[in-house]
This record gives C-alpha cells, sequence and structure tokens, in this order.
C-alpha cells in the first residue's frame, strides 16, 4: 500500500496495536479499493485474508476505545455515585428487616443504621435463642453503611477535579448524579438546559407527556438550596434558572476544563432576585420568561 495516509500502509500484520492505531487515527482523501491495493503491496495474501485482519484491528480498535472511555474521569464517577446510592439504599432496606426480625428477640429494638450499629457493636442479644444470624445481619448493614459513606467521600474529592464548573454549582454529589443520569460528561454537555432540568423525573415527564400529569418543573435538581430553598411558585423559575448555568457548566468542563467561578456568582444573583419575589408578590415566571443557556 503506497498511501502513507490509508488504513495498514504504515503497519504490519503481526502488530496489534498498530494496526488497531490505524484503524482509529488513519484516513484516506478518497475511498480506494484497499483489498486489491492490500495484496498489491504484499500485506495480505489475498483480500480474504485482508478482511481477516480488518475484522481483528476493528475489534482490537473498539476495545481500545470502550476501554479509555470506561477509565476516564467521569465514567469512574458514574460508577462510584450509582455503587453509593446502591449501598445505602441496600442498607436502609436491610435494616428495616433487621428491625422487624430483631423485635422478636429484643424488647428494645428500633429501626435505621444507627440500631443496626448498636446492635452489632454491643453484642447485647448474646445468649438469645436465634440471635446469632440477627446480629450477623446487623453487621453486613453496618459494613453497606460505612462503604456509602466511602463512597461518598470518594465522590466529593474526584467530582471537582472531572467537572470543576458542575461541582462548584451543584455540590460533587448532585453533579455526579446528574453525570450519572445523563450517561457522562459528554453526554450532559450536549443535552439542552431543558432536559437538564428534568433529569431523574422521567417517570413524571412520560405521564405529563401522555396527558395524565402536568409537566414536571424539576428532577434531582430540587435538592440544590437553589430549588428547595425557593417558594414553589417560584420553583420553576429556579428550576431554569439553575439547570442553564448547570448546562454551561457542564459544556465548560468537558470542552475545555477552565474553572469559570464567574459562573457560581451569576447563579447566586439570579437566584437571589428570583427569591425576592416573596417579598415584592411576584409569581411564578410568567411575567419574566423562562431562563435561557448564554
Amino acid at each position: 500500500m503506497t498511501d502513507t495516509d490509508g488504513w495498514f500502509a504504515d503497519a504490519t500484520r503481526d502488530d496489534e496495536e498498530g494496526l488497531a492505531a490505524a484503524v482509529r487515527e488513519g484516513s484516506a482523501t478518497e475511498p480506494r479499493d484497499w483489498p486489491r491495493e492490500a495484496v498489491e503491496a504484499g500485506f495480505a495474501a489475498d483480500e480474504d485474508e485482508y478482511y481477516d485482519t480488518l475484522h481483528a484491528a476493528t475489534t482490537a480498535a473498539t476495545h481500545a476505545a470502550v476501554t479509555e472511555l470506561e477509565q476516564a474521569d467521569d465514567r469512574q464517577l458514574v460508577h462510584a455515585v450509582r455503587a453509593m446510592d446502591d449501598c445505602r439504599r441496600t442498607a436502609n432496606e436491610l435494616a428495616e428487616r433487621l428491625a422487624e426480625w430483631a423485635g422478636t428477640v429484643d424488647s428494645e429494638a428500633a429501626s435505621g443504621i444507627e440500631y443496626a450499629r448498636d446492635l452489632a457493636a454491643s453484642g447485647r442479644l448474646e445468649g438469645e435463642p436465634g440471635a446469632k444470624p440477627i446480629t450477623s445481619l446487623a453487621a453486613r448493614v453496618v459494613d453497606l453503611a460505612d462503604e456509602a459513606d466511602d463512597l461518598r467521600e470518594y465522590v466529593e474529592r474526584q467530582t471537582p477535579a472531572a467537572a470543576p464548573n458542575l461541582a462548584a454549582l451543584a455540590g460533587p454529589v448532585l453533579a455526579a448524579r446528574l453525570i450519572s443520569l445523563a450517561g457522562g460528561l459528554e453526554s450532559l454537555a450536549k443535552k439542552p438546559s431543558g432536559t437538564v432540568q428534568v433529569l431523574g423525573a422521567e417517570d413524571a415527564l412520560f405521564a405529563h407527556l401522555r396527558g395524565h400529569a402536568s409537566s414536571p418543573k424539576h428532577g434531582i435538581i430540587y435538592t440544590h438550596d437553589a430549588v428547595r430553598g425557593t417558594r414553589s411558585e417560584d420553583r420553576g423559575s429556579a428550576s431554569r434558572a439553575l439547570a442553564g448555568k448547570l448546562s454551561i457548566a457542564a459544556r465548560v468542563d468537558h470542552y475545555s476544563g477552565d474553572y469559570r467561578p464567574e459562573l457560581e456568582a451569576e447563579l447566586v444573583e439570579r437566584i437571589e432576585t428570583i427569591q425576592a419575589r416573596a417579598e415584592g408578590g411576584g409569581g411564578d415566571d410568567a411575567e419574566t420568561g423562562g431562563e435561557t443557556d448564554d
């Protein structure tokens, strides 16, 4: 093969990494009869051998690309925050099961993670009939709760490095959850602010689209103080303002990675204006219009 811009031009058939790199990075100015040229150049004995090599190279290139994506910082956050939520949910469910079970032998049985901690640490059921599996379950609940706490600390450390602007505006955990719900930072960066606004409220949104419910004003961003701390009639405006800035922050994080503190200052100013309506008697956003992405 003579075209140095073409696939496999500078590679040999036993160089797996080189072949995969050629698939990912190679290019040509126009389509060519690559199987024929590969045979003429001595790269392959015949077209079947060329296509076998091409199949192996494209498979290796795909594997390398997927591995890079999965090892990216934002993908690690996705796994971590989902694992954190799974651990917390499972710990709470098992804590309720523990409370029901322990109530059969413990007159002071309570509910929640703290009761599990007390039961696992105190050993006060020792000697009671059937107490051993109950105490063992309490220990497992504590382990899961501790794992959730450790994962939260990891998310709080890593999110500012992967998405500094998003972490500053939303807080590390909410930022990681938004990235998780979107399927990654790049996907979040490409979503319009209206979609970011209702991430996590998909069931309510689909019910609205079927005509069974009103349009949701917010999804998971409700947990942000800017929304939760705003009176109900103004939460639509607050949600739009927050979602607009979060969309910008995600785009900056993905495409440049530069930290821009002015985004946080602009959001604070906008939310203060919205929350000040309570003093002036203003209503929801009908009189002001929606927040934009600019």
